[in-house]
């Protein structure tokens, strides 16, 4: 019976449904972590009466169709790039991102990735690296013998060095940001890669139009919300048990038709 296979798409996108829930619960506490939604559509129909169709030579027509659906599929499993919550972390070398943009990050394939985990750190040279060592672009390097680290909300990075009145000028971070954010490819390690969906990367100083600014000393918390995650849990585990009842139900009336034959 069609049913048990329009029952079986429905499972298998709900089990698909509490993966993606399951790696956003797994990462609630991800620095700089982007939720996803999965979305859905409705698969073919078979149309056994069409809409419109001709009743009789009086020009009469069917009011409504008669058609039967095939199931449902999965087309997306949406990345939703919402702000997340600043919490204070003290670092110097933390930075977070309030508003647009994401930090630019040299991959050692020569790749541009771009992140909103801030949580960067100074290699043996001094550079500025994310946790895997991945320099920021444009590269910025401290001196070893710098006593203070100072990050603007505009980008500008300077150090306080023994011997100097004024604060030395490192470099200026920069943001990236898409037409489609939303587009851009997770790669894992907190970094994404464009697509030909998000479209070139626009960059430009944090706090100029269209970009955010920065914050020294504060990190971006995931985007996820427990409580929304906890409901959507649990309606995705009713909705795989009406799928299952679909198909006992429908095994119940094979065994009954299967009966009349035997009797």
């Amino acid at each position: 019976m069609r049913a048990l296979y329009t029952a079986a798409t429905g499972m298998a996108a709900q089990e698909l449904n509490v993966q993606v829930i399951s790696n956003n619960i797994a990462n609630l506490r991800t620095t700089g972590f982007k939720r996803q939604r999965i979305q859905f559509q409705d698969l073919l129909y078979e149309n056994l009466r069409r809409a419109g169709s001709s009743t009789s030579d009086q020009n009469t027509m069917v009011p409504s169709d008669v058609s039967i659906g095939s199931g449902v599929k999965t087309v997306s499993t949406a990345r939703l790039m919402s702000q997340g919550t600043l919490t204070s972390t003290e670092g110097e070398n933390d930075v977070a991102i309030r508003g647009e943009g994401f930090l630019q990050v040299t991959m050692p394939d020569g790749r541009t990735a771009y992140t909103r985990d801030g949580s960067l750190e100074r290699d043996a040279t001094g550079q500025l690296v994310t946790h895997d060592g991945y320099p920021i672009s444009p590269q910025i390097t401290v001196p070893q013998n710098a006593t203070a680290l100072t990050i603007s909300a505009d980008g500008r990075v300077q150090a306080t060095v023994p011997g100097q009145t004024a604060p030395q000028l490192l470099g200026q971070i920069q943001l990236a940001r898409f037409v489609n954010k939303t587009g851009l490819e997770s790669i894992g390690d907190n970094l994404f890669v464009e697509t030909a969906a998000s479209g070139p990367a626009t960059t430009g100083n944090p706090n100029s139009e269209g970009f955010g600014n920065l914050q020294q000393g504060y990190l971006e918390e995931a985007n996820v919300n427990a409580v929304t995650e906890i409901s959507s849990l649990i309606a995705a585990q009713r909705a795989y048990e009406m799928n299952a009842k679909v198909i006992t139900a429908t095994d119940q009336m094979l065994q009954s038709t299967t009966g009349m034959f035997r009797g």
